[in-house]
């Protein structure tokens, strides 16, 4: 009884913020002004500047599937060298080697299409460089690319006598800096109020 009570909690809320939330990610992908504008819009001007991306640009359908194949490929290749060389990189305190090239090459498809699927314990397989720089980063950002593709495939239904579905980079970018790290920081927020905590430390025996 008490884990039906749990999960009717959890699906109440979940439909309860459903339309709020929706929403906000709508304005968000749009362009449009928010609560977190005046925190989150410098963070994103800043990246546009860094990274020389123009965000009124409107792609086409071929440049922005494009780009996002190109980010998700350097990625990949990042991660996948990053888990084979961990034992080179530093946050390693228990001197874990690198993965395999195909235990990495698995891992590194798996974080980049967001299916994160882990066929290893990851106290016992990855530093906590490969941890935090690598697949955490991927939980991000490929959950972006998810939302930015979604939108533009949206706009692609509604723009019918437009041209351009949008800019890959500004939707990415969007995706991160307005909506996915104000849920990890209440999250986080939340997570550590239970008592849960980080330590880059060697593990305790």
């Amino acid at each position: 009884m008490e884990s039906f009570m749990q999960y009717a909690v959890y699906l109440i809320i979940l439909v309860v913020l459903a339309v709020p939330l929706g929403a906000y990610i709508g304005r968000v992908m749009d362009g449009g002004k928010v609560i977190l504008s005046p925190i989150c819009g410098p963070c994103e001007r800043l990246i546009y500047k860094i990274l020389r991306i123009d965000s009124r640009e409107e792609m086409s359908a071929k440049k922005y599937i494009m780009s996002a194949v190109i980010f998700n490929a350097i990625g990949f290749l990042v991660l996948f060298f990053m888990l084979l060389l961990q034992g080179l990189l530093p946050l390693n305190p228990e001197h874990i080697p690198g993965n395999s090239w195909h235990l990495a090459f698995n891992t590194a498809v798996s974080f980049m299409t967001n299916t994160n699927w882990q066929a290893y314990s990851g106290e016992s397989a990855l530093s906590y460089f490969s941890q935090m720089m690598g697949l955490t980063v991927q939980n991000f950002v490929s959950a972006a690319t998810g939302i930015a593709v979604l939108f533009a495939v949206i706009r692609g239904f509604v723009r019918v006598k437009q041209n351009g579905i949008g800019n890959f980079w500004a939707d990415l970018t969007r995706s991160v800096v307005y909506i996915l790290l104000p849920l990890a920081v209440v999250g986080s927020i939340l997570i550590s109020s239970q008592g849960a905590v980080q330590s880059l430390r060697p593990y305790d025996k």
